[in-house]
């Protein structure tokens, strides 16, 4: 299998279905395409009919797009991994958070974008991006004490995965969390494929200007 993504240090799309791979220890290639250059949407579309990253492209040649349904795909393809909680009504529930990070908190990625190279602590507090980060610190804390944590579901899994990508958010921005939501953003920054992801965009020299800065 292939797996298409942008830039780790800003596509936070990408990062989702890499770090399930990664972490079930699933192998894959994988294609990296800078991002917002000239030739960046062609080169993409080579390979995902949606011109966007992620793409997984399966060993027949065939494509599944979009980070949620890339995870979907993982989870029947490989059973035998606990992706998504064994218990239908958690499942129910897991499903639940995951699709309302994919669909939501569009405040929080207008102003709070991915950057995990950069630091704006107490920047981008718009209030939709602050009412954003309420929610999100609730749904953390509802899940860590219905299952026990310390992941979402008990272990790291598809929702996780979903929200690793905001753990980053606010790692850069550093918005004011309960204890038990910044205990859970320190135990996903700290597993061993969102380690392995943060290093490797800490090593990337590629920039998009409009990313690295913030008034």
């Amino acid at each position: 299998m292939k797996l298409i993504i942008g830039d780790k240090n800003y596509s936070s799309w990408s990062m989702r279905p890499w770090l399930l791979l990664k972490h079930f220890g699933i192998p894959f290639d994988e294609v990296l395409i800078p991002l917002n250059e000239a030739n960046t949407k062609a080169a993409i579309t080579e390979h995902a009919p949606s011109g966007k990253v992620p793409c997984l492209v399966a060993d027949d040649g065939s494509s599944v797009w979009d980070s949620l349904a890339i995870c979907e795909t993982l989870a029947e393809c490989f059973p035998q991994h606990a992706m998504w909680p064994r218990d239908p009504v958690v499942r129910a529930q897991a499903r639940s958070v995951s699709a309302e990070m994919h669909s939501g908190f569009g405040d929080l990625r207008s102003n709070m974008w991915m950057n995990i190279r950069a630091s704006f602590p107490g920047k981008g507090a718009a209030p939709g991006a602050l009412a954003d980060v309420a929610r999100i610190d609730a749904l953390w804390r509802d899940c860590l004490e219905r299952h026990g944590g310390p992941f979402l579901f008990g272990e790291f899994g598809i929702a996780d995965a979903m929200y690793a990508p905001v753990v980053m958010r606010f790692n850069t921005w550093q918005p004011a969390l309960s204890k038990a939501s910044a205990a859970y953003a320190q135990r996903v920054t700290a597993q061993p494929a969102v380690h392995a992801w943060i290093d490797d965009a800490l090593r990337e020299t590629h920039r998009v200007s409009v990313y690295d800065t913030c008034a």
